[in-house]
């Protein structure tokens, strides 16, 4: 069967080829149609990186305290998250979750996905944030501490920045995971790359065409993350520090 890449020139709703691929007036083509899914992966990426990052940080930095009940919950939270299966986790979110906390009723699926999302990859982040806070010499908390350094000053000044530097690869596989596991909001209906693929492959009978673009779209996005992350930790490296080239 002969590939017809002008499939995205076509409109969604009367199947009319347009010229220049764009739609006009209210009309959408595929290639509108794709680029705005293409958008709305980005943006649950990108917002469930920013919870996953937050709540990866605390939680690592709390299973790294002094304090037993601290470190018993960063646990808790880490196995809880890392243990149940992301589909799971973002029905668990949809269905479940506002049936038992009613103010949740009133929240999009988008936000409950970027939640969902954002929750689980915490998980991860805040295990290679715990590993990065304890391959440090013991010594820089104690010498933080003698020069008069609060705990939390001490995690701020001494111990965090040098542990962030260290864990910037494992951070750099995550927000590329982040992105490809973003596909699982095609479940509760976000109008994302995959649920694009499956509903435009149905409407045209272009598969191939379909999957393919959005399998570029994925890897494009990935592949940026991957540069960028790159980039902070050639900016941010320390001479002399582990890792360093």
């Amino acid at each position: 069967m002969a590939w017809d890449w002008q499939v995205f020139c076509k409109e969604t709703t009367t199947g009319e080829q347009v010229a220049g691929c764009f739609g006009r007036g209210g009309d959408v083509t595929y290639l509108n149609w794709i680029l705005s899914a293409w958008g709305w992966t980005l943006s649950v990426a990108a917002l469930a990186l920013v919870v996953a990052m937050l709540f990866g940080s605390i939680v690592g930095i709390l299973r790294t305290t002094p304090d037993r009940r601290l470190v018993l919950f960063g646990n808790a939270w880490t196995e809880l998250f890392r243990n149940i299966p992301l589909l799971v986790q973002i029905f668990l979110w949809y269905h479940v979750l506002p049936a038992l906390i009613p103010p949740l009723r009133s929240f999009p699926s988008f936000v409950l996905v970027v939640f969902a999302l954002g929750f689980f990859t915490s998980a991860r982040i805040s295990e290679q944030v715990r590993a990065g806070i304890q391959s440090l010499p013991r010594g820089q908390r104690h010498a933080g501490l003698a020069l008069g350094l609060t705990l939390p000053q001490t995690y701020r000044f001494v111990l965090l920045p040098m542990a962030f530097r260290i864990v910037i690869p494992p951070l750099t596989s995550e927000s590329m995971n982040i992105v490809k596991n973003s596909s699982v909001a095609f479940a509760v209906s976000i109008a994302e790359l995959t649920m694009f693929a499956m509903q435009a492959g149905e409407e045209t009978s272009r598969n191939i065409e379909m999957y393919l673009a959005v399998t570029a779209l994925y890897f494009v996005s990935a592949f940026v993350v991957n540069r960028v992350m790159l980039v902070v930790e050639d900016r941010v490296r320390v001479p002399g520090m582990i890792g360093v080239r």
